[in-house]
């Protein structure tokens, strides 16, 4: 679940690489306008939300050249967030992300295929709980454009699954709960 998440953080981070002029972004995390979301079921009758509350990350981008962008997004596995207290200790230990051997997970992109002016596949690889997968995703930019203090914003948003058998969790939780769906909203300053 934690590893999906980070995918999704890494993935999201990859998505706000696409803005009109060549440029490098930082993802907005000291504003708290970027986010990674989880939701995986639970038992198959309901879902499970949570969020990574701790992540950073960088972005290039050419308009004329977009499929030469770049991606990098690092997420702290320990700050994973499914508001309660019990069950994500439960998470962040050896039946799940495993925290205290992988305390990161790590998206790099290697490429980036546009479909149109506001969408486009995302690829790259997410190390995640000791594994390294090559992961792609759709991803949709929101908008771009000047902010209120002077400077230059982009933002993206995408939504992935993970199958966590993938990434060495194999922890029992039924049948309807072998992935994890990463929602992924991203806003990026330019530096």
């Amino acid at each position: 679940m934690k590893n999906l998440l980070l995918a999704g953080a890494l993935t999201a981070a990859t998505l706000v690489s696409t803005t009109s002029n060549a440029a490098d972004y930082k993802i907005d995390v000291e504003g708290a306008h970027a986010f990674i979301n989880f939701k995986i079921k639970h038992l198959g009758y309901s879902w499970l939300n949570g969020r990574f509350n701790t992540f950073d990350g960088t972005f290039s981008y050419d308009a004329n050249k977009p499929d030469a962008s770049q991606v990098e997004v690092l997420i702290q596995t320990n700050s994973l967030d499914s508001n309660h207290a019990e069950r994500d200790k439960h998470l962040k230990g050896k039946d799940f992300l495993n925290v205290s051997k992988f305390p990161t997970a790590k998206f790099t992109s290697t490429r980036y295929d546009v479909k149109d002016a506001n969408n486009g596949v995302l690829t790259g690889t997410l190390e995640l709980h000791g594994v390294t997968k090559t992961i792609s995703f759709p991803i949709e930019k929101i908008g771009e454009g000047d902010d209120p203090w002077g400077g230059y914003r982009a933002g993206f948003s995408g939504t992935t699954a993970l199958t966590l058998a993938d990434y060495g969790i194999t922890y029992n939780l039924g049948p309807q709960s072998t992935q994890v769906e990463l929602e992924l909203y991203i806003e990026g300053i330019r530096q």
